[in-house]
Parts: structure tokens; C-alpha cells; sequence
């Protein structure tokens, strides 16, 4: 579709205004637009026109960030120095005004953010400003006794160019340093540039887990490893995982694309011309002590590939700034490792992780894909744009923007989720260079789908014991033929399962129903889940009848959550049984898509990606899930809707997922995009090198290592430049390799 003019509003730019009043521009999504239009005239932006209703942080940091000229004196407010210097850095890095030295040294006093910008930028400002100029800024740095946050970054940022700020002996001390992340990076400097280890002193003890994965890594690198996929042609695929579990979704922050990933990777090994296909994932320093072996085969061309993470718990995207060079290391050492190698690297979320593995892509030489999507952009206003908003969310939100913006330059394709548009639409209202350089005829947007449903062993005996609890709560709650309304997601704020229980209340429907919650760690939650729980806990401190008339139950597995909602929605079971979604919004929404195709009646959110299937009245209930007042509306809705209404309804939308919306279609169509990609470069590669682009087109990357003609496997027929020899497997097998710390052995089928 054609783009309409910069000052033409699309509907993703307006906002709801009062009734009888005319719809309002969205001044963020406006700012971006006037921004990146003047980025592609070559002039000037206009200032970002600031009404008597806005105001506050985000207006101040938007007036700095979305101007291409350095304002004459910032106006008073809520914004600090570093504030401002950030925000003036971030857009000259769009624009490619690369920076010296210097100044990202200096930058980094301005916290993790700032880190993270200067990461981004720092290769571009190496090769303008040359490695002489660099290496004396960092040497500056270090020499200034910083804390070890500060000092670590330094080193990784030397590492990155192989530089050597200071002497052999003043490295090893970093690397005997009681701080982990210094000795650490030090550790990766001094391998970098051709440098020995030096023995840790005998006070640190027995290295743990992580440390011996690192050390084994760096002292002994040795060959790639042969066969990984068995021997298929095509391309090999890696895709990101870096948030929770792909086997315990609802537990931490596993979720509903850990499932689909799973899924979707078993089904892309099966697609033509995909050589295989392997899935990265986390492992913190627990889940290392407790299973050391890195590669295992999921299934036949599917394998799961754990990246060692330096944290006593599984990370958050709010961590992964602090571990950026560690994972774009570990990421680039191990997958350029595998044998073929890797062509095709796909990446979906806005955040330092995936940055980190975009980093290791252009390592290897791998092509990246990414999946943008209009978060944090088309809420930036509503959540923000009053005075006294979160000032800590304001800033965390612009930086995802911003990393969206770093994965946009730095994608090979770009793909969005599926919409009644196809997509695009939207995608270009949030992310308008996308428009100068691509079009809405390079923005794919394939089909998300789910797996087959598979009863699985046991199922009729799994069936009962699930049923058991909500049966027992059912006659505890002593609620005349009660309704049983099922929510399963994890426990996080944007799920929204606290204002669910205040719904729930306050609407009355917990005098009709049994509200049944799953999802959450049976063990040790994370800071997200316990401020769900406490929530929770608060609203039901509110209303002690409806204490006995919820049941929360841990996360399960994919299986029986389906299997659990095949049984309710079975009229045999004698349970009348609805489902509802809560979150403020859902890009997609998997476990929607499930819950239709179990037969369940559905009611989702009217924000995000469930509309594209969702009809309300027809399919389901879309419901209003922005305030405790509209989702109890909502609520009530579901649960007074008859029986023979909701039948017919979950009859329309199990047909629907039945139809359209199928794993394998989703496969088919990625594999279609993954294939181009690889073949485009290839082809690029073939003649003069590829002219690398900054975020604005104006200036380069660091350019990706070169790749030779594919051969009829799909890898390229010379040989990749990585920046580092790829590490020593200490536990291999025949045709292929896998890590561990445990003593050399022969690997089972599955395990490797």
C-alpha cells in the first residue's frame, strides 16, 4: 500500500479523543514521523510542538532526542544532564553522526542506557576515528579507577576492537580481580590479542560452573564441529529464545513464545529447503551447575543451544544490558562453532539480548531477520505523556525504541506480525525509516499459528488429575451452578492478573464464578511475579468471600494446559468453562489461539494483535482490558453470555484456528523469507562488498564477515571470518559436538 504523506496521519497515530471531538495525533508516533522525514530530506526536524495537556519527561526527552540540531539551552524540567546527553547521542547515531572516542568514554558515566547506546556505536567510531585515538580514550578511562561496572564495559569495548589500553601486567590484574564481570572481560582481552590466561591465585577456590565453561573456552579453541543437521540441504536457521524456558511456559518469564518457537523450529527442520534449524536460549549459573552440556537435539534438524549466562538467575530483558558483550561473545563463539554454519539468525524483541545476537550475527557473517513490532511505540503516550509519569519506565521505554531502531538498521529482513492489513501498515507508522529504504513491499508479514494438539501418554489419567483441584474449589466455593473463568499466562504486570482479581471483584462476578489462575514459579519468583502476587493478595484482602472462590495454580506444561482446556470445554465434564486473556495487550496471542481451538469461549484484549482473528460476537468477545472498570464490563459479559451463544461462538473460532492458523503455514512462509534473505546476500557478496548503512543510511556499520557461493548444503563454500577460533568441545560425539564440564563421554542420541 502506499504511505501516506509525513503529515498525514495513519489511524496508529491517533489517539481516542473526548466524544464529539475530532481524533488527535499522537505526539510521539508524530515526533518519529517529522524526525525521520527530515532525516530522509536532509534538513532540519521541527520542534516537537508541546500542548498545554502534555508535558513531563517524555515530552522533554522526545524534544531532545527527535531534533536534528542541538537545542540552544534546554529548558528546565525533569530531565538531567545525562538525560539530555543521551538523548542527543541517540539521534546522532541514527543520523550517522558517528562519535569520537572520547565522548562515548565519556558517555557512559550516564548509566546502563548510556552503556548500551555506546556499545551500539562503537565499532562505526573506531573504524572513523581509528584504533590510536581509541585506545588512548580507553587507557583515559581505565586509568581513572572506576567502579567495576564502568571498568568492565571499558575492556569489553577494547576487546570488541582487540585493542590493548594498557600493559600486559596491568591486564592481568583485571584478571585476577575479585569482581566477576572484570575478570572476566579481562580474561576475553587478553585471549583477544593473543595473550596467555594467567593462573587465577589459589584464594578464588573452586571455580564455579560458568567460569569453567569460560575458561575451557578461551585456554583450548579448537576445530568446528561437523554434522550438526545430519546432513540436510538448505539453509541452517537460528532463532532466539532468550527469555524463560521453551519447556515450562507460565513459569518466570517463559511465555507463549517459548512454546511457539519450539513448535515452529520442529516444523521449519521439516521444511524444504531448510537445512535445520537451532534455537538459542539462556543458562544462568544454576541451571549450568545443574546440567552442563550446551547443544542438545530437540528433534531430528532441531537443536536447543544454551548461551552461559553470568547471573544467578535467569536473566530478564531488563538485565541483558549488563550482559551484552557476554552474550554476543558466548553467542558468536557457539554458533560459529556449528558445522554448516549458521546463514539465517532471526531475533524478535526490542532489547539488549537481541542486539547482542545481531552483534554476533555480523560476527560470523550471518544474516539477520527481525520481527518489529510497535512496542513500546504506540503506548509511549498513553503511559507517559502526563506529568508524574514512572520516570524509570519513561526512560526504559525509550530505549527499547531506540535498540528497535539499532535491530531495524541492522536487519538484513524485516518482518512484522500479521494483521488485517498484513501488517505493514502499522509497522510503518511506528517505524517510519522503514519507508525511505524499504517500502511496504519489503516488510513481510508471515502467519503465527500453533502446533497440532497432541493428547500425549496418559492423557484420560493427566485429564482427571488436572480437573481435581477445580472440581474440589468448585464445591468450596458454594456458588450455585458457578462459571469457571480460566486464565493461563505468566504472572507479569502487562498480563495484568492483579487487575484481573480486582475485576473480578468489583464487578460481582466472583459471586458467579471460580476464577482459575495458572501460571508462576513453584519455586523462587522474580521481581515481576512477586508484584503480581502482593496484587493479588491486596484485592482479595479486600473481599474475604472471594478468597474461596479463586485458585491459583503453577505453571504447567504446554500438554496439559491444552489438555485442561479440552476437558472443561468438553460438555461431558459437566463444568461450564470460559477463558479469559487480561493483558493490557497482546502482540498475537498464542494462548488465545489455543484456547479457541480447544472450544473453549474466548474473550480477549481489543488492544494488540487478537482482533486480526478475534470478530467479537462472532468468534468470541474482544474486551476493553485498560482499566479495572472496563474488564469487569468485560467480565460480566463472559459470563453471562448463554450457553448456546457460547457454543456456537467457540464452534466459529475452533473452525477458524482449524483453518488458518497452523504451525506448519507459519513454517512454510518463514522458510520462504529465510531462503531470500540468504540467497540476496549471497548474491550481494558475489561482486563488490556490500555497502553497510547506520540506522539512517548515511553512514557505516561494521561490516559482516565475507561469504563465499552456497553450496548445495546451503553454507558457504569458503570459509567465514570469525573473530575468534571457534572454542574446543570437551564432550563430543559423531557428527556433532556439544559442551560440558564434566569429563569427555559419548553422547546418547538426544544429548550432545
Amino acid at each position: 500500500m502506499n504511505r501516506p504523506g509525513p503529515d498525514v496521519p495513519t489511524p496508529a497515530e491517533r489517539r481516542p479523543s473526548a466524544p464529539g471531538r475530532p481524533e488527535r495525533r499522537d505526539p510521539f508516533v508524530a515526533a518519529r514521523q517529522r524526525y525521520w522525514h527530515a532525516v530522509r530530506a536532509g534538513r532540519h526536524a521541527p520542534p516537537v510542538r508541546r500542548s498545554p495537556a502534555t508535558g513531563g519527561l517524555l515530552t522533554e526527552l522526545v524534544e531532545a532526542e527527535y531534533a536534528l540540531f542541538d537545542p540552544p539551552s534546554p529548558r528546565p524540567g525533569s530531565a538531567s544532564v545525562h538525560d539530555v546527553a543521551l538523548a542527543r547521542l541517540r539521534s546522532g547515531i541514527r543520523t550517522g553522526d558517528v562519535p569520537s572516542p572520547e565522548t562515548c568514554v565519556r558517555a557512559i558515566a550516564g548509566g546502563a542506557h548510556a552503556r548500551s547506546a555506546v556499545a551500539a556505536v562503537w565499532p562505526d567510531s573506531l573504524r572513523r576515528h581509528g584504533v590510536h585515538r581509541a585506545t588512548a580514550a580507553l587507557r583515559g578511562g581505565l586509568s581513572r579507577g572506576r567502579d567495576p561496572e564502568t571498568t568492565s564495559f571499558l575492556l569489553d569495548l577494547a576487546a570488541v576492537g582487540r585493542l590493548l589500553p594498557l600493559p600486559g601486567e596491568d591486564l592481568a590484574r583485571f584478571a585476577r580481580s575479585p569482581h566477576r564481570r572484570v575478570r572476566h572481560a579481562a580474561w576475553r582481552l587478553l585471549v583477544s590479542s593473543g595473550h596467555e590466561l594467567p593462573e587465577p591465585p589459589s584464594a578464588a577456590g573452586e571455580h564455579d560452573a560458568y567460569e569453567r565453561l569460560l575458561l575451557d573456552a578461551l585456554r583450548h579453541p579448537g576445530a568446528a564441529w561437523p554434522g550438526t543437521t545430519g546432513g540436510r540441504p538448505g539453509v541452517l536457521v537460528a532463532q532466539a529464545m532468550l527469555m524463560g524456558s521453551l519447556d515450562r511456559p507460565g513459569e518466570g518469564l517463559s511465555g507463549g513464545l517459548g512454546v511457539l518457537l519450539g513448535a515452529l523450529g520442529d516444523s521449519l527442520a521439516r521444511t524444504d529447503g531448510i537445512a535445520g534449524v537451532v534455537t538459542a536460549v539462556t543458562a544462568c549459573r544454576p541451571e549450568l551447575e545443574a546440567d552442563p552440556v550446551l547443544l542438545r537435539r530437540r528433534s531430528r534438524g532441531h537443536w536447543i543451544l544454551r548461551l552461559p549466562v553470568d547471573s544467578d538467575r535467569p536473566p530478564g530483558p531488563e538485565d541483558m544490558g549488563g550482559h551484552r558483550e557476554e552474550t554476543a561473545w558466548w553467542a558468536a563463539r557457539l554458533l560459529g562453532s556449528l558445522r554448516p554454519r549458521i546463514d539465517v539468525l532471526h531475533v524478535r524483541y526490542s532489547d539488549d539480548g537481541s542486539l547482542a545476537l545481531a552483534e554476533a550475527a555480523r560476527r560470523i557473517g550471518a544474516r539477520l531477520v527481525f520481527t518489529a513490532t510497535p512496542d513500546p511505540h504506540r503506548q509511549m503516550t498513553e503511559r507517559h505523556g502526563a506529568p508524574g509519569a514512572d520516570p524509570v519506565a519513561v526512560r526504559h521505554d525509550l530505549h527499547r525504541v531506540f535498540l528497535g531502531d539499532c535491530l531495524v538498521a541492522r536487519a538484513d529482513r524485516v518482518v512484522g506480525i500479521a494483521g488485517r492489513d498484513g501488517g505493514a501498515a502499522e509497522l510503518l507508522s511506528h517505524f517510519p525509516q522503514l519507508a525511505g529504504s524499504r517500502g511496504t513491499a519489503g516488510i513481510g508479514a508471515p502467519p503465527e499459528g500453533i502446533a497440532p494438539y497432541r493428547p500425549g501418554p496418559g492423557a484420560d489419567a493427566r485429564s482427571r488429575r488436572l480437573v481435581e483441584p477445580i472440581a474440589a474449589a468448585l464445591e468450596d466455593a458454594r456458588v450455585p451452578a458457578p462459571t469457571v473463568l480460566l486464565s493461563v499466562g505468566r504472572l507479569h504486570p502487562v498480563k495484568q492478573q492483579d487487575v484481573l482479581v480486582r475485576a473480578w471483584i468489583e464487578s460481582g462476578c466472583h459471586e458467579e464464578s471460580l476464577l482459575v489462575l495458572v501460571g508462576g514459579s513453584p519455586g523462587t519468583p522474580g521481581p515481576a511475579e512477586d508484584r503480581v502476587r502482593t496484587g493479588v493478595e491486596e484485592a482479595l484482602a479486600s473481599c474475604p468471600d472471594a478468597r474461596n472462590r479463586i485458585l491459583m495454580l503453577p505453571a504447567l506444561s504446554n500438554s496439559d494446559v491444552r489438555l485442561l482446556e479440552r476437558t472443561l470445554a468438553d460438555p461431558s465434564s459437566g463444568i461450564r468453562a470460559r477463558y479469559v486473556c487480561p493483558s493490557a495487550k497482546e502482540e498475537f496471542g498464542l494462548a488465545v489461539l489455543e484456547a479457541m481451538d480447544a472450544g473453549m469461549l474466548v474473550a480477549g484484549p481489543l488492544r494488540g494483535g487478537v482482533p486480526h482473528y478475534l470478530v467479537d460476537g462472532h468468534n468470541g468477545l474482544l474486551i476493553d482490558t485498560s482499566s479495572v472498570r472496563s474488564l469487569g464490563a468485560g467480565l460480566t459479559r463472559l459470563v453471562r453470555t448463554d450457553d448456546r451463544r457460547a457454543a456456537e461462538l467457540a464452534r466459529r473460532a475452533r473452525l477458524l484456528v482449524g483453518s488458518s492458523y497452523s504451525v506448519g503455514a507459519m513454517a512454510r512462509a518463514l522458510g520462504d523469507h529465510y531462503r531470500d534473505t540468504a540467497d540476496r546476500r549471497e548474491d550481494a557478496c558475489e561482486g563488490a562488498p556490500p555497502v553497510p548503512a547506520s540506522l539512517s543510511g548515511t553512514a557505516a556499520l561494521p561490516p559482516a564477515a565475507p561469504r563465499g557461493p552456497r553450496s548445495s548444503r546451503g553454507t558457504s563454500t569458503r570459509a567465514r571470518e570469525t573473530p575468534e577460533p571457534p572454542p574446543r568441545s570437551s564432550a563430543s560425539g559423531p557428527g556433532t559436538g556439544g559442551w560440558s564440564t564434566g569429563p569427555v563421554r559419548r553422547p546418547s542420541s538426544t544429548v550432545w
